[in-house]
């Protein structure tokens, strides 16, 4: 049996870039952050970031490109996948991404202003999991 899964949580780098190919699926471009707190041999507290490059399509580049921007928090459940091409000079280029199938919105961030029915409600809404094969209505989003 083989299992080709990745789950992260982290934070965007950078906004989404979205793009519509040729056959008029959307695509989502972006990097995010994560990070290990650890404990050296030393005794001293260590911090370790990883950046990784997120590829989402179809609907799920849609609600990404409308609802994430850079510093958002989000958990992305995909496959990685590994691509290469050759560059302008003949150097044969690679790239890991994590093709996304699951994607789940982190909280809003406090700076940005909610519709006036939302700002009464506590905190702890559920966060909404929206999977790529899944319909999802725009009005299930909590925002």
């Amino acid at each position: 049996m083989n299992l080709n899964k990745a789950i992260i949580v982290g934070r965007l780098t950078q906004d989404p870039q979205a793009k519509t190919l040729p056959s008029g699926q959307q695509v989502c471009s972006f990097s995010m952050a994560t990070n290990r707190v650890f404990t050296d041999k030393a005794g001293q507290k260590q911090e370790q970031t990883e950046f990784h490059n997120i590829v989402l399509f179809g609907r799920l580049a849609d609600i990404a490109s409308q609802y994430l921007t850079k510093g958002a928090l989000a958990l992305i459940e995909g496959r990685l996948q590994t691509r290469s091409w050759q560059d302008s000079s003949g150097v044969k280029k690679y790239r890991t991404e994590i093709v996304g199938q699951t994607l789940q919105l982190g909280p809003r961030s406090a700076g940005k202003s909610a519709p006036k029915e939302r700002e009464e409600k506590p905190e702890t809404e559920e966060i909404p999991v929206i999977e790529e094969e899944g319909e999802i209505d725009v009005k299930d989003i909590p925002f």
